[in-house]
């Protein structure tokens, strides 16, 4: 399946970069097999991370959004109380898509600065693109491959109401906020059965990561592995997964 950029999403910083878009339901354990790829070799460019980074206090997003919700989505440490701000925005789509106007474009600003640095560092690394909602919010298209790690909706049910402490009526709600991840999974390049151990979960992932490899030898692209060029880097996988990768 190829993801190729809109107009709108067009990504010249990313040279010759494999990006893997990684992304699935709620609590299905997607910073887990993300942590793993990063044993692997593959640096992580988390969509969660740039959305606090751009919302910090002080920056304009944060005065936008407590502007429009008002000083209750402030926590008591100064910075956005995002549970109260999530339980509002997943009740109500129009105050969503207002949140999102008022954080998307600059995720995607910070998005594209942190390729360009990863690109100026390794232009043939494979980097992955940890993006919670790629589906909901459309961003596909700026990744060449997706990942969609995936649980049962009642198995991602439990461990939202054990994590977050909330009830089952309330994880439900999320869920049903959320494209299902079925349908994700119907439209992913690669699937991560996270249902099992972890050991099983490290060796999909390390399959997968042997995939991934041969795809970016396939592609090639400038500098990449060519006489007098750079060359790819060679990772080298953590113990725990050195040994699924042996003959």
């Amino acid at each position: 399946m190829t993801h190729s950029a809109g107009p709108d999403l067009a990504l010249p910083e990313r040279g010759s970069l494999l990006i893997l878009g990684v992304t699935g339901g709620i609590a299905s354990g997607k910073s887990t097999v993300a942590l793993m790829l990063e044993e692997l070799g593959a640096p992580i460019v988390d969509f969660d991370i740039l959305a606090r980074e751009v919302a910090a206090p002080g920056q304009p997003a944060f005065q936008e959004i407590v502007g429009y919700f008002g000083q209750e989505v402030v926590g008591l440490d100064g910075g956005l109380d995002r549970k109260r701000l999530s339980r509002i925005v997943f009740q109500d789509p129009d105050k969503r898509r207002m949140l999102e106007a008022m954080t998307h474009p600059r995720i995607i600003q910070a998005f594209r600065d942190r390729i360009r640095q990863l690109a100026k560092k390794d232009p043939c690394a494979i980097v992955q693109a940890v993006i919670p909602l790629l589906f909901e919010v459309r961003l596909a298209a700026l990744v060449h491959k997706v990942l969609v790690v995936h649980v049962s909706p009642d198995i991602q049910i439990e461990r939202l109401m054990r994590r977050d402490r909330i009830s089952r009526e309330e994880a439900r709600r999320i869920l049903d906020a959320q494209i299902p991840i079925d349908q994700k999974a119907a439209h992913a390049d690669f699937v991560i059965h996270n249902e099992g151990d972890r050991e099983a979960t490290e060796k999909q992932v390390a399959a997968l990561w042997g995939r991934l490899t041969e795809i970016q030898d396939q592609r090639g692209g400038s500098g990449c592995d060519q006489p007098g060029g750079p060359e790819r880097k060679k990772n080298h996988p953590a113990p725990a997964l050195r040994s699924l990768l042996s003959p």
